[in-house]
């Protein structure tokens, strides 16, 4: 209430510089909270978008109003714009080298269909960053959440499942869409490659860790040799990142310590390929190859998997891989956010929740023929 008089010009200031700091300082992650609903509730009872019940926008309303919460008025704005305008969150794909597809196919397919994409990179695990809030407050159609790997994730709780698309990840405890590569596909892609050639003795180096792309890979890996008559073998090394050292290590437990006559062993003795995890472990096959004397190509086979180019151009000599769908996954992804609001009508079939897409083989000069045990 205001005071007569001059009072006024004493006090008012004062309420008006705490007016200010209370708007600046909540968010609406705090109106959900006082109101005891989602952010998207909120979103949507702000907008006049979704269906939001007149107890529960009165509800909203009268925590506004008690919190002092101002939306920002770039939001307002984007509400009156003809564009339609899609969150990616990115949690930290859009500084990585060889997912950087992902965000320019995201955007070629956004763009395809008159849609805008508003871009926010987030530190891998920050599920609670206050920029995915500010997302949905800008009145967003939907969002991509693009993980930094295949991995199971909990959905961020400020997201909508209804209007969101997992890329790259997927929660089984959530109806959620989710786009990630297929990577029994792929490691099988890989595995073919070899036997092609006419390896048998094909061994698979991977890391620890139970995620989606460890435990595809492995399977990919074992059911296409078996079913070539050939027998497994899986090198695990030790920790869950899959670096050159990792490859290097194990390499070394593969083939054993150094010694004279190394590349001369073939038959019965040691593995004629190697199928690496990714690009990074298979630089590390390379070095353990180098140090034994054995030529990549001709004493050793190896394969790996990304087509990362700085590693897999740059190897001498280059690396033949398996490309990740990256381009082709932000365009999926994109797609599905699309159906979800309505802007595509999804196919007559009901979808798979996870869809599940497969690299191809980029061929190099790192497979040489193998010798075909007879029995």
């Amino acid at each position: 209430m205001r005071s007569a008089g001059g009072s006024r010009g004493a006090d008012e200031p004062d309420r008006q510089r705490a007016g200010d700091h209370v708007a600046r300082s909540t968010s609406i992650r705090d109106v959900a909270a006082e109101a005891g609903v989602s952010i998207t509730t909120v979103s949507h009872a702000l907008s006049g978008k979704g269906t939001v019940s007149a107890r529960t926008r009165l509800r909203v309303e009268e925590a506004v109003e008690r919190l002092g919460y101002a939306p920002n008025p770039i939001a307002r704005a984007m509400r009156t714009d003809r564009r339609a305008v899609l969150g990616f969150v990115s949690e930290e794909i859009a500084s990585t080298p060889y997912a950087g597809k992902i965000i320019v196919g995201a955007q070629a397919e956004a763009a395809a269909h008159d849609h805008v994409l508003m871009i926010v990179d987030i530190a891998a695990g920050e599920f609670d960053d206050p920029r995915i809030d500010a997302l949905i407050q800008r009145q967003v159609d939907a969002v991509v959440f693009a993980s930094a790997s295949n991995r199971v994730i909990r959905l961020p709780r400020s997201l909508d499942p209804a209007r969101t698309v997992l890329l790259d990840a997927f929660d089984p405890a959530a109806p959620v869409p989710s786009v990630v590569p297929d990577e029994q596909d792929i490691a099988a892609t890989a595995v073919r490659a070899l036997l092609e050639a006419g390896h048998r003795r094909i061994a698979h180096l991977t890391v620890e860790g139970a995620g989606p792309a460890v435990t595809g890979r492995v399977e990919g890996y074992e059911r296409t040799l078996v079913d070539a008559g050939g027998t497994p073998v899986v090198i695990r090394a030790a920790g869950e990142v899959a670096d050159a050292a990792a490859g290097h290590r194990a390499a070394t437990e593969l083939f054993g310590p150094v010694s004279p006559g190394a590349a001369d062993r073939h038959d019965g003795e040691r593995p004629t390929a190697v199928f690496a995890f990714n690009d990074q472990m298979a630089m590390g096959v390379y070095q353990v190859a180098e140090e034994r004397g054995m030529r990549i190509g001709r004493d050793l086979s190896v394969v790996g998997i990304d087509d990362l180019q700085l590693v897999a151009a740059a190897l001498r000599p280059g690396l033949t891989t398996v490309a990740l769908p990256h381009e082709q996954m932000g365009r999926a992804a994109v797609r599905r956010a699309l159906e979800q609001t309505g802007a595509l009508t999804p196919p007559l079939a009901p979808r798979a929740g996870v869809e599940r897409l497969r690299g191809e083989l980029v061929v190099r000069d790192s497979i040489g023929p193998g010798t075909v045990t007879r029995s």
